[in-house]
């Protein structure tokens, strides 16, 4: 492998026909690839780079392609990597080990939603493994993530068209339960009355209705990951490119045979009940007794046992660690606040925000009164700061309360990030990004 490569998608396919254009679209979207003509080109690119995700190409695929998602997964091991395929249908129909299969040809944008998805799966599941050994150490025990038995719940949003109808049926025979909504306000209220594993919008005659729905989807952060496939015509006002782009995670036409629409849906309920099972079982700390009291963040011990163990992880994953310190910071008009004992009541709210604002694979602490800490496995230096501007800037935006005729005051951070390179300088990265936020303001 040449050096300075820093592809984090691995395509391997044996010719450009389909993969060219994909891998051209994902490099324009931030999501570096590198191309693998045969099998063992692609292990030698797992072995050398930190690759996060595989996409293999199925088409001109022999008998080699049997057991070839496990053969990669073993070449990375132990970092987990999802692979997703694309192209003929017989995946859907036999296991084959992929995480994801989407019917070829598949759009950059389409491709890059799925794989931001199943990544952060991935690094989750990664996370969950370190944390029952951090808690295990206190004695306490954290459940894997259970496999949902029950059939997939599907959404169908839009008219009674025939089409529409038989893919209802069509997902039927596959086992999912479907739930019929004619209007986006029937939908809505079913979307927050009970959990859905997908939703199918049927476009019909007005387009920009079902993607206004999908808007509404991706604006909800308890709907946010809930996969919605786009049923239009092949005549309509939007193109798929535009309708990933607001957020569809795949498009099907009526000219798309309606078991195969089908299956697509099921892949996608599929994925999305394996994040949110992962979820599940990391959101077990908080109710773990270990955790702030106040804020329900780490503890400042039990983040640096956990840092510990994160850093050595890394290293065994070839993954990237960062860190990111949150101080609130000394102003002139904080002082009134911080003597009346305002800023001290604020703290577990803000707490509880970061908690809330930080990704789930993320752990977020707080080490002393007015300061926190973020630990971000698989992310690099400027992603962690990135994602401590982000912090800052949302919790900037809320007015704490200062008293019975006092002005509500703000809370800004002095922000400070540092890579951890090996877990031998996991102090020496606190240090760094301690330092630096005595010497930086948050954007």
């Amino acid at each position: 492998m040449a050096l300075g490569v820093h592809a984090r998608v691995l395509i391997v396919a044996r010719d450009d026909s389909t993969a060219g254009p994909l891998a051209e679209g994902l490099d324009r979207l931030g999501w570096r690839t590198v191309t693998a003509r045969s099998e063992a080109a692609a292990a030698a690119a797992l072995s050398d780079l930190q690759i996060q995700a595989a996409i293999v190409d199925l088409a001109d695929m022999d008998e080699s392609a049997v057991g070839l998602a496990d053969r990669l997964r073993d070449a990375c091991y132990p970092r987990r990597m999802p692979i997703m395929a694309m192209g003929a249908l017989d995946p859907f129909q036999n296991d084959h080990g992929y995480d994801l299969t989407l019917a070829a040809p598949v759009h950059p944008a389409q491709a890059a939603m799925r794989l931001e998805s199943l990544v952060r799966t991935a690094v989750a599941e990664e996370e969950f493994e370190v944390r029952v050994e951090t808690f295990a150490e206190r004695s306490h025990v954290l459940e894997a993530p259970d496999a949902d038995p029950t059939p997939f719940r599907v959404l169908a949003i839009g008219e009674p068209a025939p089409q529409f109808l038989a893919l209802s049926n069509a997902l039927a025979r596959n086992g999912a339960e479907v739930v019929g909504a004619f209007t986006a306000f029937t939908a809505f209220d079913y979307l927050h009355e009970r959990p859905f594993d997908a939703v199918v919008l049927w476009a019909g005659d007005n387009p920009h209705e079902a993607l206004s729905i999908a808007a509404g989807l991706r604006r909800n952060t308890r709907l946010y990951h809930t996969p919605a496939l786009l049923y239009m015509r092949a005549e309509s006002a939007i193109t798929a490119a535009e309708a990933y782009h607001r957020g569809i995670s795949d498009v099907a036409s009526p000219e798309t045979p309606e078991s195969e629409t089908a299956l697509r849906v099921v892949e996608l309920a599929r994925a999305f009940r394996r994040q949110k099972s992962v979820r599940g079982a990391l959101d077990q700390a908080r109710n773990s007794g270990l955790m702030d009291a106040a804020t329900g963040l780490f503890t400042r011990d039990l983040f640096a046992a956990h840092l510990m163990r994160l850093a050595r992880s890394a290293r065994e994953r070839n993954r990237a660690l960062s860190v990111c310190m949150l101080k609130v910071a000394e102003k002139a008009d904080l002082a009134a606040p911080r003597a009346g004992g305002w800023v001290a009541r604020a703290i577990p709210q803000i707490g509880s925000m970061i908690g809330r604002l930080v990704r789930v694979e993320d752990t977020a602490a707080r080490l002393a009164p007015e300061v926190f800490a973020l630990a971000l496995p698989a992310t690099p230096l400027p992603a962690a700061r990135s994602a401590g501007e982000r912090i800052a800037a949302v919790i900037g935006c809320t007015a704490f309360e200062a008293g019975q005729g006092a002005t509500p005051f703000v809370v800004e951070f002095d922000l400070g990030v540092a890579e951890v390179a090996s877990p031998e300088s996991v102090g020496y990265a606190l240090e760094q990004a301690a330092a630096m936020a005595h010497t930086l303001k948050a954007g």
